[in-house]
């Protein structure tokens, strides 16, 4: 039986699924999983047409919606007949937020809130929001309103009835290896022109990575996983930005240019606030709404046998991982 079994005969829905993680979320569902359909929400016409025109793309289980998540109308429409719907669809880039901080709370916090309205309407079986770790202790606009679409997708849950659906939950991780707009791409550009130096923030820097491939996985495996009300987050490792130049241009060196606004010198996934509420799971972290975590019947259905609560005042932080990538890991990873 295939691993993505659950997913047979389905029908998942993924917002700005022309992204970066939703076409690899679509490229696992079409080629493992059989779905009855795959349909992409997204507000770009071009970029559409440039994923049709990839021959897997074309596929007759694959649909093509125009919208955006902002229109509640269009998404109640974009919903009917959904069985899991993966919410990608955000506006990402900190420096802008900082610009325009009125857009991103339309997308990403008036949009989540549509998402979840239409949802429940619709009666979606499962939603599973994607997050990040600039939701954590916020410093900058675009992590403030990843943290408020994180409560309102835990909160959601309160709003089902009865019904018992749809089950709302978040993912969160760290930076994704390779995506558009991340810095791997930007000095691989800087490299490839002769640049005999890259632009370093701070050399103390660490962040989490994630493979896409390992990323979109993970979200696939929480959706079917998921109760309703938990942030999943991943045991991934971290990594020097320093050993990242090392990794793309061996003996290159560096120029430090100071954080931006808004920029943090390391990341953080779990709190120790968090740890009360946080369960061990392996090769993953869940963080139970801190109203559920003395519900028995709840926690029943999160836990699992082989699950147990972390530490008092255990932390995840990109600085103080247990796991981490040197310069040669980097390589391998992005097949340089």
């Amino acid at each position: 039986m295939s691993k993505y079994a659950f997913f047979r005969d389905k029908s998942i829905l993924i917002t700005g699924g022309t992204g970066s993680l939703g076409k690899t979320i679509a490229k696992i569902l079409l080629t493992e999983a059989q779905p009855q359909k795959v349909i992409v929400f997204s507000r770009d016409e071009w970029k559409q047409a440039e994923m049709k025109a990839d021959p897997l793309f074309s596929n007759p289980t694959m649909r093509y919606f125009l919208g955006d998540v902002r229109d509640y109308n269009r998404m109640l429409r974009a919903f009917h007949e959904v069985d899991y719907i993966i919410h990608t669809a955000a506006l990402k880039q900190v420096p802008a937020a900082e610009y325009d901080p009125s857009e991103f709370v339309k997308t990403n916090v008036d949009g989540a809130t549509n998402v979840i309205n239409a949802s429940i309407d619709c009666r979606v079986e499962a939603v599973i929001a994607l997050s990040t770790d600039k939701a954590v202790n916020p410093i900058n606009l675009y992590g403030a309103t990843k943290l408020c679409s994180d409560k309102l997708f835990v909160a959601s849950n309160s709003y089902v009835g009865r019904i018992g659906k749809p089950r709302l939950s978040v993912v969160r991780y760290g930076n994704v290896i390779q995506s558009r707009g991340s810095i791997i791409p930007y000095w691989t550009s800087l490299i490839a022109a002769g640049a005999k130096s890259l632009p370093i923030t701070d050399l103390r820097m660490t962040r989490f990575w994630i493979t896409l491939d390992h990323a979109a996985r993970f979200v696939l495996q929480c959706l079917e996983n998921a109760v309703g009300g938990e942030i999943f987050i991943p045991k991934i490792p971290s990594m020097r930005i320093v050993d990242l130049a090392e990794a793309l241009s061996p003996g290159i060196e560096h120029h430090v240019i100071g954080i931006r606004p808004g920029e943090k010198l390391h990341e953080v996934m779990v709190v120790p606030e968090n740890a009360g509420n946080t369960l061990d799971c392996g090769d993953y972290y869940t963080i139970v709404p801190g109203t559920r975590a003395h519900d028995k019947i709840y926690i029943q259905k999160v836990q699992g046998e082989q699950h147990q609560w972390v530490p008092e005042g255990f932390c995840f932080a990109s600085n103080t991982n247990e796991k981490w990538l040197n310069a040669e890991d980097i390589r391998k990873l992005i097949k340089l």
